[in-house]
């Protein structure tokens, strides 16, 4: 490695960790619930279901400053939520990087929710039918037939997820900041750098996250192409 990178690469670990560790707890959680709703959605009687999809979509559409005010507003110390946490068990969200977590599972999940609904909807209904008459109940007929089915199309959805949670800028530098080794993200490092006028320290951050980011999208296509065989 040439000496002039090694600097970079040291100076990248921090907020690579950190990147890392809140984009997979914000996919963890986008899974959880974008699976649920995804799942939810796609069953044809539930009322007011494209109104309910449209909601679900909205993080896609709306600015992250936005989501982040919503966010401030919900869960910052005299939040709805945020003031509870603080009072009933000292926890807050701001200035920290489970903020930046939920910030990025926000932005992350409708991807999940959209992947889900497809890979629910492609289920064959008539498999679900026949194990509902021998006398599986809802629970174990989505585990057993409706989950293994539908799997592709949910993972490369929480791939998709993972690269977004990873690019989050906006709603997340709104609830946690910019704090070097708490809650500076990868992106929020490119961005400091820049400001700094630090163009090397941009630059190799700028390819590193494009890596990543590509080789997400890469695995992810790989597993649609697989799903549609």
């Amino acid at each position: 490695m040439p000496d002039s990178l090694l600097p970079l690469l040291l100076a990248a670990m921090v907020p690579l960790k950190l990147t890392l560790k809140v984009s997979l707890t914000a996919t963890a959680m986008a899974c959880v619930a974008g699976v649920t709703a995804g799942y939810a959605l796609s069953r044809k009687g539930l009322p007011g279901r494209e109104l309910l999809d449209a909601v679900c979509t909205l993080p896609l559409v709306l600015p992250p400053t936005v989501l982040g005010y919503y966010l401030l507003v919900v869960f910052g110390r005299r939040g709805v939520i945020g003031q509870w946490l603080l009072e009933k068990f000292d926890i807050t969200l701001v200035f920290t990087w489970q903020g930046a977590a939920l910030a990025a599972c926000v932005v992350a999940f409708p991807l999940v929710c959209k992947a889900a609904r497809t890979a629910f909807e492609g289920v064959d209904e008539g498999l679900e039918n026949a194990a509902r008459t021998l006398g599986a109940g809802e629970g174990r007929v989505f585990m057993r037939i409706s989950l293994p089915l539908a799997w592709r199309g949910i993972v490369s959805g929480a791939m998709l997820a993972l690269a977004r949670a990873m690019g989050e800028f906006g709603a997340t530098l709104m609830i946690a900041g910019n704090l070097p080794g708490r809650t500076q993200t990868l992106s929020l490092a490119v961005y400091e750098a820049v400001q700094a006028g630090n163009d090397d320290q941009a630059e190799f951050l700028v390819i590193l996250t494009s890596l990543v980011c590509v080789t997400l999208l890469l695995a992810s296509g790989k597993l649609l192409a697989r799903n549609h065989v």
